[in-house]
């Protein structure tokens, strides 16, 4: 059932108490970048991406999804189990021993809605580009979607799949990057400045897009939208997507520092009481 923008709207907040809950049941995890990504991937589920329950593997004329920057993976599950992939009581295991929910996604034990392990940086576009071109061998008209850190583009093979998907004119697939400006040590201006990420992707030869207020759902639902209807036209579609690291909590936003840090119990009240449900739910 398709949900209203205001049912999103609250489901966005549900997923960040699931995140912060997961996170601090096991003292681990990242918790910055998966909130900031909230409004990204509650759109692209719940409004933008057409796919099909049960899910294949295989996912002929559905839409895809991969996640390259695999640590914001609370998030990532969050999503899938609240929208219905498998169930919600299953990220409790998050992080535990012979849980299909490990820090960063993998494949082998057969969880639904995860296509390829994403530990390491850097690899997400290259893998989405074979499967974007395999889709138009197939002729299947559907889209890919990959999202990464600003961060991991500081990784040499980010650029070889950029160069690789304007040359071959792989125009069925939309990048977002999300652009927060930290990573996990510091300011990415700091640690290896991106400059004008803008105009050397277009320079690159992609489409680009640009959305400063990325953690309105709105505004992220829009820019979607937006970028689909750029594809087909001969270039990769690309978009630049300003979050805020920590969203919605106010002392994990501003700062690096809660990249990959779990909140104690007495930070965890703090962070519930400022994500208020009417009807507070556990998982």
């Amino acid at each position: 059932m398709s949900k209203s923008i205001e049912e999103l709207k609250s489901l966005t907040t549900q997923i960040r108490r699931d995140i912060l809950r997961m996170v601090h049941a096991v003292n681990s995890g990242h918790p910055g970048g998966s909130l900031g990504c909230t409004e990204y991937f509650t759109a692209l589920y719940g409004k933008v991406m057409n796919y099909s329950l049960p899910f294949t593997m295989e996912g002929k004329n559905e839409d895809h999804f991969y996640l390259s920057n695999g640590h914001i993976s609370p998030v990532y599950y969050s999503t899938l189990a609240r929208f219905d992939f498998f169930p919600v009581d299953e990220l409790r295991t998050f992080r535990k021993l012979n849980s299909r929910l490990q820090g960063h996604p993998t494949t082998h034990e057969g969880l639904e809605g995860i296509r390829i392990a994403s530990g390491s940086l850097g690899q997400g576009m290259s893998v989405a580009l074979g499967v974007a071109q395999g889709k138009k061998l197939d002729g299947d008209t559907s889209l890919v979607y990959t999202l990464h850190g600003d961060g991991e583009l500081q990784e040499g093979q980010v650029w070889e799949a950029l160069m690789y998907a304007a040359a071959k004119k792989v125009d069925n697939i939309i990048s977002t990057i999300d652009y927060n400006g930290r990573q996990i040590d510091g300011d990415t201006d700091d640690v290896l400045s991106l400059g004008d990420l803008h105009a050397k992707l277009e320079a690159f030869g992609w489409i680009v897009l640009e959305e400063k207020n990325g953690n309105d759902l709105e505004a992220v639902i829009a820019i979607l939208e937006k970028a689909k209807t750029e594809t087909g036209q001969g270039k990769p579609v690309a978009i630049i997507l300003h979050t805020e690291m920590g969203y919605g909590v106010d002392y994990m936003m501003g700062s690096h520092a809660w990249h990959g840090k779990a909140p104690n119990d007495e930070q965890l009240d703090t962070a519930f009481k400022q994500l208020y449900l009417e009807a507070p739910a556990d998982y």
